[in-house]
């Protein structure tokens, strides 16, 4: 707007009013969107790390996949005797497994069976707490074995 007085002929008509209106709101409208977007700190975070676990699973698979061929490289590899005595002994590995869990089935008393079911359980159920326990308890442990060494 100027300071000059206006004449007659320039006073605009109420649809060129409305209309500078609108078209002032909309460039407010977007000037503040733009503003609103550099003062949102959080976004640019929460895409980054978006991008940053696309990229750790890409070479979580790309070390699978280099593991798996390692692997099949290695069984390629090894002779089949070695091969066959390697699958017979994790035959009789697994077979002791199951033979000593059957035994200490039958050893064990019932109410004792359903407590370690339930702790077991409980134990999967809350996983993340057990764990922070048992570091904290390591860590504990470490700590006064350290202590002491320097006596």
């Amino acid at each position: 707007m100027s300071d000059k007085p206006q004449s007659q002929e320039e006073v605009p008509t109420p649809e060129e009013l409305r209309a500078k209106a609108e078209a002032t709101r909309d460039q407010l409208g977007r000037t503040v969107e733009a503003l609103a977007g550099k003062a949102d700190v959080k976004a640019p975070a929460q895409q980054s790390t978006a991008e940053a676990k696309v990229q750790v699973r890409q070479k979580a698979a790309q070390v699978k996949d280099k593991a798996a061929e390692a692997a099949r490289v290695t069984r390629d590899k090894l002779p089949d005797p070695v091969a066959e005595k390697a699958a017979q002994a994790r035959d009789q590995v697994a077979q002791a497994a199951a033979t000593l869990a059957g035994k200490l089935q039958e050893k064990t008393p019932e109410g004792l069976s359903d407590k370690a079911r339930q702790v077991t359980h409980v134990a999967r159920r809350r996983r993340g707490p057990l764990l922070t326990v048992a570091a904290l308890v390591l860590l504990v442990l470490v700590r006064k074995r350290r202590t002491r060494g320097r006596r």
